[in-house]
């Protein structure tokens, strides 16, 4: 495979990883039978940001970079604030 092949595969991951955040989050509702965002979600949207980040650098596409980028931050925040929430819970306990 020659890199270009390479770098079209990672994009498609990228895209596939953060499509399958959604798939997630319909199930874990349809389960629940209320709205909710499981922890899966915020991972899947963190690797697929993250992949779909180097692909965006190496198309060298600064749209694309900065929305995945500013992505990321938010991704991760809200994995610190499940986290902090998660050990808060486990102390009270």
């Amino acid at each position: 495979m020659n890199q270009s092949g390479m770098w079209l595969t990672v994009g498609f991951l990228g895209q596939a990883l953060f499509s399958a955040r959604f798939l997630v989050q319909w199930l874990a509702s349809e389960r629940a039978q209320r709205s909710v965002v499981p922890l899966a979600f915020w991972f899947l949207s963190l690797g697929g940001g993250a992949t779909l980040l180097a692909y965006a650098v190496y198309r060298r596409d600064p749209v694309f970079v900065l929305g995945q980028g500013a992505g990321l931050i938010i991704y991760l925040r809200n994995l610190m604030l499940i986290r902090r929430e998660t050990c808060q819970r486990e102390t009270a306990a």
